[in-house]
C-alpha cells in the first residue's frame, strides 16, 4: 500500500497572502509544517502540491529545502491538483492535509491513517472532520486513489473542485465513510484554533513556536501545546476572536446532517 500525503500550498491566500512563507522558528511556516508531517511514524511519501503560477516558485524551494517532492498543477481546482499529485507519485492511497496546519500532531496523522489501514477494502473515506473534535488545525483525510479519481471525474460543483473531498463526504449513500474522533472524548474543534487565516492566527502560532520549538526537540506534541495554553492562557486569547471560523464549518451548517458511519477509534 503506497501512501502519499499531499500538502497543498500556495502563496495567494485571499485573507492572508503569503501565510505559508511567514517565519516560524527561523523557517517558513510550510517548512515547519512539513517537518511535523514527516515526523509521523506511518510510512508514506510526502509531497507538496502547489500551482503553476510563478508566484508559487518559492513553494517549490521550500519543499526542496524540507526534502520532499513538489508537484505543480491547477491554481484553483484543488481536486485536480490532489489527483495529479497522487498519480505522479504512484499512490494507492492519498492523504489530504492542508498547509495551514503548522501545529498538526504527527500522532493524529498516524491515528487517522492507521484507522484507514485497519479497514482498507471496507471503507472509502476516513477523516477526523465528520464531525471534528480535535483542535482546529489537525485535519487529516484519507481515501484510495480510485475514490479520488471518481470525484475528479464526476465532481462539477465549484466547492467540490475547490475543496477536493466534498463530492465524497456529501454522498454517504454512495461511499463508505468513517470518522476518527479524539480518543479523550473532548471536542475542541470550535474553541481551539490552531490554523492560520488571519494576522492574529500567525501571532498565536509564532508565540507557540517561540515557547515550544527547539532545534534539539523540534517536534512538540498536541499535549505540549495544550499544557502551554493552560499555563499561559494569554497566548490562547491572541486569536480567540476567530475561533470556530472557516469554510468547512459554515458549509456543514448549511447542509443536512447526513454523514453516517462515525467511528471512535
Amino acid at each position: 500500500m503506497r501512501i502519499v500525503v499531499v500538502v497543498q500550498a500556495r502563496t495567494t491566500s485571499t485573507r492572508l497572502p503569503g501565510k505559508v512563507l511567514m517565519p516560524l522558528a527561523g523557517r517558513p511556516l510550510l517548512y515547519r509544517m512539513v517537518e511535523r508531517v514527516l515526523a509521523a511514524r506511518t510510512s508514506s511519501d510526502v509531497v507538496v502540491a502547489t500551482t503553476t503560477d510563478r508566484d508559487d516558485d518559492p513553494i517549490v524551494e521550500v519543499a526542496e529545502a524540507a526534502g520532499v517532492a513538489c508537484v505543480r498543477g491547477h491554481p484553483t481546482d484543488l481536486l485536480d491538483r490532489h489527483y495529479a499529485a497522487g498519480v505522479a507519485r504512484g499512490a494507492d492511497v492519498v492523504v489530504k492535509i492542508p498547509s495551514d496546519c503548522p501545529l498538526i500532531d504527527p500522532g493524529v496523522i498516524d491515528r487517522v491513517i492507521g484507522h484507514y489501514k485497519t479497514y482498507a477494502g471496507q471503507v472509502d473515506f476516513v477523516s477526523n472532520l465528520h464531525p471534528p473534535t480535535y483542535p482546529d488545525g489537525n485535519d487529516v483525510e484519507v481515501m484510495p486513489l480510485g475514490v479520488l479519481e471518481t470525484a475528479w471525474r464526476e465532481a462539477t460543483a465549484p466547492h467540490e473542485r475547490e475543496h477536493t473531498t466534498p463530492f465524497v463526504w456529501e454522498r454517504p449513500e454512495r461511499f463508505h465513510i468513517h470518522n476518527v474522533e479524539w480518543e479523550l472524548g473532548l471536542d475542541y474543534s470550535s474553541t481551539h484554533r490552531w490554523t492560520i487565516d488571519y494576522a492574529e492566527d500567525y501571532q498565536f502560532l509564532a508565540a507557540v513556536y517561540d515557547a515550544l520549538w527547539s532545534e534539539a526537540a523540534p517536534i512538540f506534541s498536541m499535549t505540549d501545546v495544550l499544557s502551554l495554553l493552560e499555563s499561559r492562557p494569554g497566548i490562547r486569547t491572541i486569536n480567540a476572536c476567530h475561533a470556530g471560523k472557516g469554510w468547512y464549518r459554515d458549509h456543514l451548517a448549511a447542509i443536512p446532517a447526513r454523514i453516517e458511519g462515525s467511528v471512535r477509534a
